[in-house]
């Protein structure tokens, strides 16, 4: 074999790096001073033509592609310290177009001959996957702007939401999130019981109060009104001023006798918390006229739904019932509570009622007989006495007959405690 042909330079370079046209980088091969010796055509090809790459210097070379002088300077260091450099990405302008690399570089070491000993290296082209990648990136910044804009948007909703449920009964605020039509005009004719309440004197009451004092009684008020009214299930219409207006039977019905008997469950533990709210008005805020409130019921045909403008809709009922719940409560006696006789006749089972004189109602063509509501006072559930003695004192003669009901009322209530526990035991046995 001839040495000196195996020797030569340019035959050991041939052979070494035979396979770099065969490769889709751009492949290089320099020495030890970072000159070049062997390229491939991809290699070539990112310099315009005319540009002699052979004898260039790798550096030169990289500034002429417009590489960073920073990343150079990097790739040098490197290099010289760890014998190896990987660049992840350099960007290089080719036909005006940019486009992203790697570089990666290592130096070669030969025992046969000093010409193998320099720096074999190429360039990969990661543009595709690095535009596929800012692509991504930027995707992900835009789902999550849009995901943070949504998020900022939904607590936005969510307070308005809360801030709307006070405005409106929660039946009515709970059919409009959950009905998907977007109709403004649905309403019906079904028949009803509706209650409306008011304060006795609150126009004189209220020119005579301090605003702020005003503002936290009627506020005080209304709020414990609406506790009760939504324990019993009312949908409450509207406030008006002091005035209250509820009304039973839609969007949900339990019947129309179930609905009268909530109705006026409702009245009477109203009336009930008034009596509380009167003596604290009394003994506590110093008002002479303390709170006495007036309750009228009527159960009948109503049209409900959404009526108002094309700019605002309020949903409420209309109707001769509603008219008459106004009427009833306009004659009533303070801290009482007067229905229709309608309502009447379906409660009189339940409820004890006392007929008052026929009265002739404004907008109404026949008199109207109301019913006045008894008992009121035995609403309240009366404190169970244990024990078989109770001690009476009877100051007045005519006490002697509100003892007695009172007597039988304690009596019957502890038979059914008693019942109760009885049975109780029964069911654990």
């Amino acid at each position: 074999m001839d040495i000196a042909k195996v020797l030569n330079s340019e035959f050991l370079n041939s052979i070494s790096f035979f396979n770099f046209e065969n490769a889709i980088t751009a492949a290089f091969y320099a020495d030890k001073s970072l000159n070049l010796i062997s390229t491939n055509k991809n290699f070539e090809n990112l310099f315009k033509t005319g540009i002699e790459l052979k004898s260039q210097n790798l550096l030169t070379l990289l500034a002429h592609l417009g590489v960073e002088q920073r990343i150079i300077t990097d790739f040098r260091t490197t290099l010289s310290n760890d014998g190896k450099v990987l660049i992840p990405q350099i960007k290089i302008k080719i036909n005006d177009e940019l486009r992203y690399f790697s570089l990666l570089s290592t130096k070669t070491k030969s025992s046969i001959t000093d010409s193998l000993n320099g720096v074999q290296g190429q360039l990969i082209d990661r543009t595709a996957e690095t535009i596929l990648k800012q692509e991504n990136e930027e995707l992900s910044t835009l789902n999550q702007q849009a995901y943070d804009s949504l998020k900022k948007k939904n607590t936005k909703l969510e307070k308005i939401s809360n801030r709307l449920a006070k405005y409106l009964s929660p039946q009515i605020y709970k059919n409009i999130f959950e009905t998907d039509s977007e109709q403004t005009n649905d309403y019906k004719r079904k028949k009803l019981t509706v209650f409306f309440s008011d304060i006795k004197g609150f126009t004189d009451l209220s020119d005579s109060l301090d605003p702020d004092l005003l503002a936290e009684l009627v506020n005080d008020y209304l709020s414990a009104m609406t506790d009760i009214a939504l324990k019993h299930g009312g949908t409450i219409d509207k406030f008006i001023g002091d005035a209250i207006l509820v009304f039973f039977g839609d969007p949900e019905s339990d019947g129309l006798k179930k609905d009268a008997s909530k109705c006026l469950s409702m009245a009477i533990a109203m009336q009930n918390k008034v009596v509380e709210l009167d003596r604290n008005w009394r003994e506590e805020r110093g008002i002479l006229e303390g709170l006495q409130v007036r309750v009228g019921i009527s159960t009948g045909y109503c049209t409900v739904g959404n009526f108002g403008s094309v700019q605002r809709v309020d949903y409420t009922v209309l109707g001769s019932t509603v008219n008459l719940a106004s009427r009833l409560e306009s004659i009533c006696q303070p801290q009482k509570i007067l229905v229709a006789p309608e309502t009447k006749a379906l409660l009189e089972n339940d409820f004890k009622f006392e007929a008052q004189e026929a009265v002739k109602l404004k907008g109404f063509n026949k008199p109207v007989v109301p019913f006045q509501f008894e008992d009121l006072k035995k609403t309240t559930s009366p404190e169970i006495l244990e024990g078989e003695v109770v001690d009476i004192i009877v100051k007045e003669p005519s006490d002697i007959e509100s003892i007695l009901n009172e007597l039988k009322l304690l009596q019957k209530n502890y038979e059914e405690k008693l019942n109760q526990n009885i049975s109780s035991k029964k069911k654990k046995k």
